[in-house]
């Protein structure tokens, strides 16, 4: 089957393009892109003035929670929140029960994603046996199994012995190494970024050396070794200050920022609802100064990627004191909307630097087909309705998890449709126009 998008805004910074071009999609793959395309046979899909055709999204950072924890999220229903949320692919994280430490658990998880056939699945496997950090897993089988990456997510790489050799052997199969920067010892059983808001309502503080202490680390070993290492929900001022300096030195270091720490700040504690535990996510939300430095990081092109530590909790896991709740919020289905209206419409970046964000810079990390329109390339498309006025509504969420901070947020900017394969697996019945990509 072919289909010629026509005359709609792409933006492909991969390729250099931002203008009107006609997209020729034929099968699965992306036969060409160009000005006034004859139909030649394919079916015509007039795009919507104003929207936007884009190399389709990646999240390299989610839990999609099956094996084990299917209560909370599914493969099913966490690619359904994705392609919901405008993503082609995703990269799922290996703090399932059992860990995803062996061919096996990887392979479940790819069978799961087939059978649910809509947004792509990238597995992550763990760094360490049992994610312990103790002994090494087998990085070679979980390559081999189809792991694009190494983490022990959730937890920080125990030793810097550990770390060293992971990123030794990663390095051999050209594989990151994605840490969940931490010091176990400076976080205690903190709760909340140390500081004034934390002290105010009696919260155990995480400062936010804990964060770059354990980042230097990484950076260091990443140096030393050749391989490349990847900071995972970065949140602190300290830990992007690493990262700059990492990269002016010639370290292979990336790292990522989700929307929540772009946004929200620790006043978020007490404001609008004191101990709502959808503030309650590791890293914490920081002091506006380390907000602030998210942006800068972003604008200045120190950040690498948007990604969303999509965390899903059943509600009664959170309904809980502040103490008891488990960490993480959801943030497939709100993640393109806030970056539009806070980053794109603010006038802070552009769209082409938004797709290198969301798209282009994520598949150069995992080495994953994707991020661009190039053609022969697979045909994983994401379409964006930038005017769209979106109201967050937690209960319409597609993840089988409702936890968020973004409840009736209003924001500027959605998904209208979402292609994976030269297949329409999402339409928004909310963007006025969408129903012709079907």
């Amino acid at each position: 089957m072919k289909r010629l998008l026509k005359g709609g805004r792409v933006v492909d910074p991969a390729n250099g393009r931002d203008g009107v071009f006609d997209v020729l999609v034929d099968g699965d793959r992306i036969a060409r892109v160009a000005k006034d395309l004859p139909a030649d046979g394919a079916t015509v899909v007039d795009v919507p003035a104003g929207f936007i055709v884009c190399p389709g999204l990646i999240d390299m950072h989610v839990h999609l929670r099956e094996p084990g924890q299917e209560h909370k999220e599914t493969v099913a229903t966490g690619v359904a929140s994705a392609v919901a949320g405008g993503f082609t692919a995703v990269a799922c994280m290996p703090n399932t029960t059992p860990v995803n430490d062996n061919a096996g658990v990887t392979e479940f998880i790819l069978k799961k994603a087939a059978a649910a056939n809509l947004a792509r699945v990238y597995p992550i496997g763990a760094v360490s046996k049992g994610s312990d950090g103790e002994h090494l897993a087998d990085i070679a089988e979980l390559r081999a199994a189809g792991c694009v990456g190494l983490s022990d997510d959730g937890r920080p790489v125990k030793t810097a012995l550990l770390m060293r050799r992971a990123l030794e052997y990663a390095g051999m199969f050209g594989m990151p190494v994605l840490e969940h920067c931490e010091d176990p010892s400076l976080k205690g059983d903190g709760v909340a970024h140390e500081g004034y808001h934390a002290s105010a309502l009696g919260l155990r503080g995480i400062p936010d050396v804990a964060e770059s202490i354990m980042a230097q680390r990484d950076i260091a070993l990443a140096e030393l070794t050749g391989g490349t290492v990847h900071i995972c929900h970065m949140s602190a001022a300290t830990t992007l200050r690493a990262v700059r300096a990492g990269k002016r030195h010639g370290v292979k270091v990336t790292c990522e920022v989700a929307p929540h720490h772009f946004t929200l700040t620790d006043e978020t504690l007490a404001s609008p609802v004191s101990y709502d535990t959808n503030a309650k996510m590791n890293p914490p939300l920081r002091a506006a100064a380390d907000r602030d430095e998210m942006i800068r990081g972003i604008v200045d092109g120190s950040v690498d990627a948007i990604a969303t530590d999509h965390a899903p909790h059943h509600y009664d896991e959170k309904k809980v004191e502040f103490d008891r709740a488990p960490f993480g919020i959801v943030g497939l289905e709100t993640c393109v909307s806030i970056s539009l209206d806070r980053l794109v419409h603010a006038g802070l970046i552009g769209l082409p630097r938004f797709v290198e964000l969301l798209s282009v810079n994520p598949a150069r990390i995992l080495g994953v087909p994707g991020g661009s329109l190039t053609e022969g390339a697979v045909a994983d498309i994401t379409i964006l309705a930038p005017d769209l006025r979106v109201t967050v509504d937690a209960s319409a969420f597609r993840s089988k998890s409702k936890n968020t901070p973004f409840g009736g947020w209003q924001l500027r900017g959605g998904v209208a449709a979402t292609i994976v394969g030269g297949r329409t697996v999402y339409t928004n019945d909310a963007a006025s126009g969408a129903e012709r990509f079907q």
